[in-house]
């Protein structure tokens, strides 16, 4: 580069007596020992400026969070804070001269080392610079998405909500837009990055030594250690079923057939854990199979079984017409039956909604067995239970929205999986569903009001759909987001933007686990209604149930302080190369 092409910063005299001093492109450049040295002006941890800080001893201090730099190299002290960008200096006739042109810039493997780094230390600004220049440089969302996996997996806690946050992210991706994309991926990591701090690396058991046992002889023995509560044996099993070579599909039949063997397993947070990491295996590729599907196996020391608890034995004995049925289904042969008559799909709704549940046992039972597809069983069950959410009266406690939240969530983890398995054993997953549908019942005493899109009608048309968002900056909104999306999706407009700014509703909030949970599980169930053409007056129902569903639930947990939302814009903004913390 030719002399001409630096840029001056006056005389090193000068310079010497003043200290620092900020040159054209935002270049802070400070006398040091002898000479000069320069490095961008805003810090790298949050964009202050660094000619405010002190040098000594050659280490720069920002004065705002004490980070500290090497002045000559830009390498930091401190983790959390990044290395700042440091600019050749030369002197001629005592004349300061710097090179515009950083010595380093950020490649892609420095910024995968820095995501990893961010995991590692649960440090969020450097998770959420990562994402966003890696996002920037072109790189692929999954392969984000399988940095977050692979360090969430290989720790001693197992499979958990961080995880299942950050697969859930990444199932609604094609829903958001680049903001919300990365506001999204940034979000999963950092739940990752929290449930992952300070717990020891997990070290995999391994295999037995021979593969050569049968498939089913393996599954045998999976169920055999978890009924024990052995998840060490569990774990040898499965592994050794990878290395025999199982398909994804075998394994989740495996595991899942053994989750199952018990009632609602933790309120049914196993099921869907256990979803959730076979769709980020499906994302990842077969050759994560052996740490993705390890983690789950800690699920399996202690899950609370339903079937012990007072409530599905009394007033009325569930368990033992369960297990009846089970018995029933065991000795028919399901498997290819076609339907032998008319399946009436409100009525099976309503069945669920109401208050008979050994009636609501023996039609699931008779429908599987008159050649019902499980899958269409299990869609109803889902809806049914999104049902709850949309009736859910805000006059109930407002911890009572994690029941029917869990119910819905359980319900698309059991149809999202029985679409890709004929298994009959997972079968008995629908019966848990509908059961705890029935236990929700009275959280729709009294139902809550049909959403008043009446009040919207006027306008909607036209309207922005940040209105939505400007509604959601107001506690208990809950009603009026109903009645607004009700509104909207009367109005015949495209719904793809809506679903955006249901996503950023969800992605601007210090959301907690179950939110994420929610707005995924709507969006999935609402494409799979709408995947039927809605040429059914029932699927219409169904499809505009999962938005507001969604929609109350989000607006009865928001706002929050926003303060993770707030950290992401920050980072995007000095990517940018914005200058925070300069005034107009």
């Amino acid at each position: 580069m030719r002399t001409e092409e630096w840029i001056s910063a006056g005389t090193l005299d000068q310079l010497k007596s003043d200290g620092a001093k900020v040159i054209k492109g935002g270049i802070a450049v400070f006398a040091h020992e002898d000479g000069a040295a320069a490095v961008d002006n805003r810090c790298p941890h949050l964009g202050f400026p660094l000619h405010l800080g002190s040098l000594c001893d050659g280490i720069l201090t920002c004065h705002w969070h004490h980070a500290r730099f090497d002045i000559c190299s830009g390498g930091t002290l401190d983790p959390w804070a990044d290395d700042a960008l440091a600019h050749e200096v030369k002197i001629e006739n005592g004349e300061v001269w710097v090179n515009p042109a950083a010595r380093q810039t950020m490649s892609i493997d420095k910024l995968n080392q820095r995501l990893r780094e961010g995991l590692e230390q649960n440090i969020g600004i450097v998770i959420a610079k990562a994402v966003v220049g890696l996002i920037e440089a072109g790189v692929s969302e999954d392969e984000i998405v399988r940095i977050g996996i692979l360090y969430g997996t290989s720790l001693s806690s197992g499979w958990g909500s961080g995880l299942t946050i950050l697969t859930a992210m990444r199932n609604v991706l094609p829903k958001l837009d680049k903001q919300g994309r990365i506001l999204a991926l940034y979000h999963g990591l950092v739940h990752v990055a929290r449930a992952g701090a300070g717990r020891a690396p997990r070290h995999l058991l391994g295999p037995l030594p021979s593969a050569d046992t049968s498939p089913k002889r393996l599954a045998d023995w999976y169920r055999n250690c978890v009924e024990v509560r052995d998840s060490q044996g569990a774990e040898k099993v499965l592994l050794t079923a990878v290395a025999a070579g199982m398909s994804s599909d075998e394994l989740a039949d495996m595991l899942l057939t053994a989750v199952t063997d018990h009632f609602y397993l933790d309120g049914g947070h196993t099921f869907d854990f256990h979803n959730k990491a076979f769709e980020a295996l499906d994302a990842l590729g077969p050759d994560a199979a052996e740490i993705i599907l390890a983690s789950l196996t800690p699920l399996m020391r202690n899950p609370s079984r339903s079937e012990e608890q007072h409530h599905w034995q009394s007033p009325i004995d569930l368990v033992t017409p369960l297990k009846q049925a089970f018995e029933q289904l065991r000795s028919d042969d399901l498997s290819g039956k076609p339907a032998t008559s008319a399946f009436n799909e409100d009525a099976f709704v309503d069945q669920l909604l109401g208050d008979q549940p050994l009636a609501t046992i023996q039609q699931i039972s008779d429908a599987l067995m008159g050649g019902i597809a499980p899958a269409r069983l299990a869609r109803l069950i889902t809806l049914a239970a999104a049902e709850r959410i949309a009736r859910f009266h805000t006059q109930n406690d407002f911890g009572d929205w994690l029941a029917v939240l869990h119910t819905f969530t359980y319900a698309h983890a059991v149809h999202e999986r029985l679409l890709r398995s004929q298994e009959p054993l997972l079968y008995r997953a629908l019966f848990y569903g509908a059961i705890a549908i029935y236990h929700d019942r009275f959280l729709n005493v009294p139902r809550a009001p049909k959403p008043k899109k009446d009040e919207y009608k006027v306008g909607i048309a036209e309207a922005s759909t940040e209105d939505l968002l400007s509604l959601l900056d107001r506690r208990q909104q809950v009603e009026e987001a109903a009645g607004w999306v009700a509104a909207y999706l009367d109005s015949g407009r495209d719904h793809a933007p809506l679903l955006n700014t249901l996503g950023h509703s969800l992605l601007r909030e210090d959301a907690e686990f179950h939110s994420f949970q929610m707005y995924e599980a709507a969006i999935a169930e609402y494409d799979h209604w709408r995947a039927m053409n809605g040429t059914e007056a029932l699927e219409d129902r169904a499809a505009n149930t999962m938005l507001i569903a969604c929609a109350r639930y989000l607006a009865a947990h928001a706002p929050t302080a926003r303060e993770m939302p707030h950290t992401a814009r920050i980072a995007w903004r000095l990517h940018r190369g914005e200058r925070l913390f300069e005034s107009d």
